[in-house]
């Protein structure tokens, strides 16, 4: 065969493959406010003086599992003992290790109460997180650790997705060096974007802690805030903090003929919280086909989540078992 030829051939199956190729599908799966007060501390309290959290997940384990990337905000540190509820939080280890056991693969930490144990926490945090083989966005011991690892890249079936998180803040308490943490801030992230894509993320995500607390509508910071991470370069967006449901979007692409989603506030996931509405969460589970050079978002569902006031979370038709 003379080298022109198989250069034809060459180039005959790069067409082929390009043209004609079975799409790559993914489905990442995401949560709300993961959270411990001090009465599910309580309830998880064993005669040994450990903590299980082996039934807080039971209804939802199946829905977290199935999906390809389980997603959820720790609204908690794993500060160790003493531990505390609100106002600043610290679970035990037993929570994340829970969080893991029910499918979840990566979990949010840049929020308001992410310093609550100040950088101690914070690295403790991480370290825990670390030890149980569970990924993180969104805080960092330092500089060099935030550079090597983020954005935080998964590639699920040759599809890569770029995970972005940020909060609006850390409820006063200052973020002392060498410990980072993802604050809103435009220009870092577009640098983060930017980096996204130089890295050839298929998909980019950006995880936003933000908007008002209990109220039931996005505020005009999070819509001018939304527009311009669409427009510099997010595909899709979800956001945490209000403890309650907000609205929903699908915006159309300009330019490639998809879809932007963007949730304003999934509320919580799992918390003793008993003002009205936030017993009430939602989950979001995004489904992509990536076909030649083009990922699309093919698919969404959405399921309200029940959060027992002792500590259990559960879909709505499993809510009239939960006090059995």
């Amino acid at each position: 065969m003379t080298l022109l030829a198989t250069l034809a051939i060459t180039l005959l199956q790069i067409w082929g493959n390009w043209v004609s190729p079975i799409p790559s599908t993914a489905s990442l799966y995401f949560a709300g406010d993961a959270m411990q007060h001090i009465a599910q501390i309580e309830s998880a309290l064993q005669t040994d003086d450990t903590y299980s959290y082996k039934e807080c997940f039971t209804y939802v384990k199946e829905q977290v599992s199935v999906a390809n990337l389980a997603i959820c905000n720790l609204e908690v540190t794993l500060g160790g003992k003493p531990y505390r509820g609100y106002p600043q939080f610290s679970a035990p280890d037993e929570f994340a290790a829970a969080l893991k056991e029910t499918g979840f693969d990566i979990l949010l930490t840049a929020n308001n109460h992410c310093l609550d144990r100040r950088n101690k926490g914070l690295i403790r945090t991480l370290d825990v997180l670390d030890s149980l083989g569970i990924a993180h966005v969104g805080t960092y011991r330092d500089q060099a650790e935030r550079d090597s690892l983020y954005p935080y890249l998964a590639t699920v079936n040759n599809i890569t997705f770029a995970i972005l998180n940020y909060t609006y803040g850390t409820n006063g308490i200052p973020v002392n060096p060498p410990c980072i943490v993802n604050l809103i801030d435009t220009a870092q992230i577009l640098i983060d974007i930017n980096k996204a894509r130089s890295k050839k993320a298929d998909v980019i995500i950006a995880c936003m802690h933000w908007g008002d607390e209990y109220v039931l509508k996005q505020n005009k910071t999070q819509e001018q805030l939304t527009d311009w991470l669409i427009a510099n370069g997010v595909n899709h967006i979800i956001g945490n903090h209000p403890h309650v449901i907000q609205p929903t979007e699908l915006r159309k692409d300009k330019y490639n003929g998809g879809h932007h989603f963007i949730a304003y506030s999934l509320g919580n996931y799992i918390s003793n919280m008993s003002a009205r509405n936030t017993d009430i969460g939602l989950t979001a589970t995004l489904r992509f086909s990536k076909l030649a050079f083009t990922t699309l978002l093919t698919d969404i569902s959405t399921d309200s989540v029940r959060t027992d006031r002792t500590y259990r979370t559960a879909l709505p038709k499993e809510y009239k078992n939960f006090r059995k």
